[in-house]
């Protein structure tokens, strides 16, 4: 067993090496998410960074209390979070892998099921956003296939300390924990629901009150940016429309239902790589043990695999019914699947491989030994390289500035000033610059209506401002917010900018009009660029809003 948990052990801190390598490539990189999720974190380090932000406010409400405690204890010590957020992937990849083997062992108890299961999820999760993200949905993989793990080992307090801690850094799966814990004390028989007499089953009852405790928090307190958005709102939204910035509303009903990423199950995502597909075979050959003899190894605790399917099930179609109110349907079911599908295929693959070597047993006893060290062979060749046939094995997300210059810029302005800027590189700045924006379509995140509608009318007044023909508007506007610096694209007065822009181009009427405009005469702000240009590089130049104020038409 050692053998294959260390084999499994090296494969993922290859993989997160692999990564840190891209991590480290510059100064200047950041994983897509943390630009949202872990930005904010610096008022750990500076308090006088982002104030009266209304984005950095929001993001950090809506983090979970045990994500913000764990990145904010590192910081004690000086510890950046951008750095931590790098280094964490390979260690919760470790985590993943020792977990995942377990899992698999306490169904199958062959350590050759345990590697198979260990790297299939590592192949899967690191073609995927969640673990390199060192976001809240990076550390589900390790706290859930914990709670999973002790569970089956019916370990009573490493179990209830998992839930715990899955619900500090991940609150949404502690409902899925909460039916399965509710699967193994209540039972359905003779249409009647009864309670199981089994004692060992009542590890649920104490799993359930934690749970309970941890969630109380989250019911009873109110946020600041409170209601979640209404689905009848919503739908009148073209951020939530298909080609929006958080489609959700799809035309497709097979996508909708089963892949997109935020109404969706997921299962696309769930079964990769191709070898996961085998554990859809699994229920199959279960029916047959005549055929697959290894079956009699099989725990009678293989039992929670569907019922953690149906746990997530039905938390799927209750947020679908909640609509937004217990946020994205997508989140209940694509990382628990993700975890069964690929032990039901570790454990489907390991089936299949013992009873092709007991049949070339049988019928080619001669050459028994050759046959069964090539199909160990094929199957460690599928399993390890399979990843180098993909164009992009490591999906990481990583974002990379192409404008040091631009960021220290910035970073040589006082903390409290405020940028305006439709440009994509403004995502950039509160990571890279550590100064706050006005917006950024990184951070046009809808389902809370307390934040979105202030965001949404800050978005639709800067567009007005920077397009207005009239330069009493654009002062107007600066005033409003307290502008101090605008970042313009040198190409930002064209209407092909407008046009090529999706984030901006889905506020209509209004795009379509200065589009329109932008045929017919300049804008007032381009019009006093040269006299306001206070810094330029590349493509972009920064104007003084102050410098804006002095001027008139």
């Amino acid at each position: 067993m050692k053998f294959w948990f260390g084999l499994s052990l090296v494969f993922a801190a290859i993989y997160g090496i692999l990564a840190l390598q891209q991590a480290f490539s510059s100064e200047y990189v950041v994983q897509d998410d943390a630009r949202q999720h872990v930005f904010w974190m610096r008022r750990f380090l500076n308090p006088d960074l982002f104030p009266n932000d209304l984005i950095a406010d929001y993001f950090q409400s809506v983090a979970p209390s045990g994500y913000a405690i764990f990145y904010r204890s590192f910081t004690i010590v000086g510890i950046d979070p951008l750095w931590l957020s790098k280094i964490l992937p390979l260690i919760l990849g470790l985590l993943t892998t020792s977990y995942s083997f377990g899992v698999c062992l306490q169904i199958l108890p062959i350590p050759l099921t345990g590697f198979i299961g260990a790297i299939l999820l590592n192949q899967n999760l690191w073609m995927q956003d969640g673990l390199i993200s060192a976001t809240p949905k990076a550390f589900i993989y390790p706290l859930f296939l914990a709670f999973f793990y002790y569970f089956l080992r019916r370990s009573l307090i490493p179990c209830l300390v998992a839930i715990a801690l899955l619900g500090l850094f991940y609150p949404s799966l502690i409902f899925v924990c909460i039916l399965i814990l509710l699967f193994q004390i209540c039972h359905w028989r003779q249409w009647r629901l009864r309670l199981s007499l089994n004692r060992q089953n009542y590890i649920g009852i104490a799993g359930i009150g934690v749970a309970i405790l941890v969630l109380l928090p989250y019911a009873l307190s109110l946020s600041e940016f409170a209601p979640t958005i209404a689905a009848s709102t919503a739908r009148t939204l073209p951020e939530f429309l298909p080609g929006g910035r958080s489609s959700f509303f799809i035309n497709d009903a097979w996508e909708f239902w089963f892949n997109e990423s935020r109404s969706g199950i997921r299962l696309t995502s769930a079964l990769m790589p191709p070898l996961v597909y085998a554990g859809l075979l699994l229920p199959m050959m279960l029916c047959y043990p005549s055929l697959f003899p290894l079956t009699t190894k099989i725990r009678s605790n293989i039992i929670l695999l569907p019922q953690m399917i149906v746990a997530s099930l039905v938390m799927f179609f209750i947020a679908h019914a909640l609509i937004f109110k217990l946020h994205l349907p997508s989140r209940y079911t694509q990382h628990s699947l993700r975890i069964v599908l690929t032990t039901a295929a570790a454990i489907a693959l390991t089936l299949l491989l013992d009873t092709l070597l007991r049949r070339s047993h049988k019928f080619y006893p001669g050459i028994f030994d050759y046959i069964k060290r090539t199909c160990a062979l094929i199957i460690a060749l599928i399993l390890i390289f399979y990843p180098a046939t993909l164009h992009q094995f490591l999906w990481t997300g990583y974002i990379v500035g192409n404008n040091p210059i631009l960021y220290q810029f910035f970073q040589q302005q006082p903390t409290n000033i405020l940028i305006a800027s439709l440009a994509n590189e403004a995502n950039n700045l509160p990571t890279f610059a550590q100064r706050s924006i006005l917006v950024g379509s990184e951070y046009a995140i809808p389902y809370h209506w307390g934040y979105y509608h202030q965001f949404r009318q800050r978005t639709l007044d800067l567009i007005q401002a920077q397009y207005s023909q009239d330069l009493t508007d654009v002062q107007q506007f600066i005033q409003k917010y307290n502008i101090n610096f605008w970042l313009l694209e040198k190409n930002a007065f064209t209407p092909e900018y407008v046009t090529s822009d999706r984030w901006i181009r889905q506020f209509q009427p209004l795009t379509t009009n200065i589009i329109q405009g932008l045929h017919q005469q300049a804008p007032a702000l381009s019009k006093v660029t040269t006299q306001c240009t206070v810094f330029e590089v590349d493509n972009f130049i920064v104007l003084q809003a102050q410098c804006i104020q002095t001027k008139s038409e």
